[in-house]
């Protein structure tokens, strides 16, 4: 029996079943496509993201491929870079094609199974399992099963899980093409047009290509069937006064503002994750970083359970993390779509807002929104850190990201009095100290996310046992 099937090849599928790898955990993903996608969905990485590459000892992959643009954007509102609590605050630009790539990369370092050409057309559990049936007539078992397979996703149908929300009613043609027209030209029009077409771009992505995205004159009736070519320049006339000589085209797509929300992110033995799990309009560029960080929740609580060390409703806490998280942003989007709006009411409040944003704290609100920096799961009571995300802290011996590369949970104890022993196998000890905490001691779960401060051993023996389940009795 496999321990877990992923069904999806996409950043959360690839980032789960790394994760996964990470607690030796048996992986198979299983993508209905034969070559990875050419379609550039998403241009960048935001700061939570790439803590989580820091983390887990990817980021200097991705700074490699990468550039760094400064934050303090919201619906095409920009302002003065706000002072965000982390030592990454800032976006990465870098191609979709490439994260998946460096991504794809990373899980078949560690051993997951990738299987191209492989559709899930069936699937059925029981208490012990879940039985997988493939388009080719294959079956085959896992112990869990996650639907990391799109916004259409075959796994959530299957289950029968709702996905209530709100259809396309707008949609954006996009693609990549060569263009005869000078970049002083294009620049010049561009910023005329975008005064009031935000959803307009042209930029440049080397080797000569552009990326062109244009409105759409209505809505598909196929979303699934790419633009012609001819459409595009259509639009390009229509909105620009000009096409931009533009030709060869690498590759076409369209998308919508529709916005949908999973009822459940589980069904016994099954998940969902990542766009299977909700869908949103692309502006703020959060989709792929959600689904990503979608990956890094469940992952080391999926090992646990199959380890055989989960405590109590572990599998159930990510559903109750994440699901508030995605409302969240699917909330945000909804509003930014709003503020692009030519309506006069929205621009009203776009002008409005766009005063607000003048104040630091308004402007760090909003980024720290768009860039995850700002969630806090409700693990109850306690000190201002508790449920939030660690940033990379300076210490005595290094940084305290080098030190979560494995998956594990870690203790960082400024005390030195403190003991993990019973969870040796799950946790880290590190005795260190750091002038940027103000706590005596911090216990991470392996996601980086505080779950206890202080310096009281039998407190830190109980949210072990909350997180970690029971000790070895030593």
């Amino acid at each position: 029996m496999i321990d877990v099937i992923i069904a999806g090849g996409g950043p959360t599928g690839m980032m789960l079943g790394a994760e996964l790898r990470l607690h030796g955990v048996g992986v198979v993903v299983l993508e209905k496509d034969v070559e990875q996608s050419k379609v550039v969905r998403s241009m960048g990485l935001h700061a939570r993201s790439i803590e989580v590459m820091d983390q887990r000892g990817l980021l200097e992959r991705f700074l490699e491929h990468g550039t760094k643009h400064p934050l303090g954007s919201f619906a095409g509102i920009r302002k003065p870079p706000p002072a965000v609590d982390s030592a990454h605050a800032y976006l990465l630009a870098i191609p979709q094609t490439i994260t998946d790539r460096l991504l794809i990369d990373h899980a078949a370092e560690v051993g997951v199974d990738i299987r191209r050409g492989r559709e899930v057309t069936g699937l059925s559990q029981d208490e012990d399992g879940v039985d997988v049936e493939l388009a080719d007539g294959t079956r085959l078992r896992s112990r869990y099963l996650v639907g990391c397979d799109g916004g259409r996703s075959t796994v959530r149908k299957l289950l029968g899980v709702d996905f209530p929300g709100e259809p396309t009613t707008v949609e954006t043609l996009l693609g990549e093409m060569e263009l005869t027209e000078d970049w002083d030209t294009v620049l010049a029009v561009m910023t005329e047009v975008r005064k009031t077409q935000l959803r307009f771009g042209v930029s440049p992505i080397g080797d000569g290509m552009y990326r062109v995205g244009v409105p759409a004159d209505g809505v598909s009736d196929n979303p699934q069937v790419p633009p012609t070519f001819e459409e595009i320049k259509k639009q390009l006339k229509a909105v620009a006064g000009t096409d931009f000589g533009v030709h060869s085209p690498r590759w076409l797509s369209r998308f919508g503002d529709a916005t949908r929300l999973a009822e459940h992110y589980r069904v016994g033995r099954a998940f969902l994750a990542g766009d299977a799990a909700h869908i949103h309009p692309p502006v703020g560029g959060q989709g792929l970083n959600l689904g990503v960080q979608d990956a890094f929740n469940l992952g080391w609580k999926l090992a646990a359970a199959i380890d055989g060390w989960a405590p109590d409703g572990l599998l159930d806490t990510y559903e109750t993390e994440r699901r508030p998280v995605a409302a969240a942003v699917l909330d945000n989007t909804r509003a930014q779509m709003h503020l692009m709006s030519l309506e006069p009411g929205a621009q009203a409040v776009r002008r409005l807002l766009s005063e607000l944003m003048d104040i630091e704290e308004v402007s760090r609100y909003l980024t720290e929104k768009t860039t995850a920096t700002g969630i806090r799961y409700d693990f109850g009571d306690g000190h201002e850190l508790l449920g939030r995300r660690m940033r990379d802290l300076e210490l005595k011996q290094g940084h305290l990201y080098g030190l979560m590369r494995g998956g594990r949970g870690l203790l960082l104890d400024q005390t030195g009095r403190l003991s993990v022993r019973e969870w040796g196998d799950r946790v880290d000890h590190v005795v260190d100290v750091s002038e940027e905490l103000d706590v005596p001691a911090v216990l991470l779960r392996p996601d980086g996310h505080v779950a206890w401060t202080g310096e009281d051993q039998q407190g830190l023996s109980g949210a072990l046992r909350r997180w970690f389940g029971e000790g070895e009795g030593l």
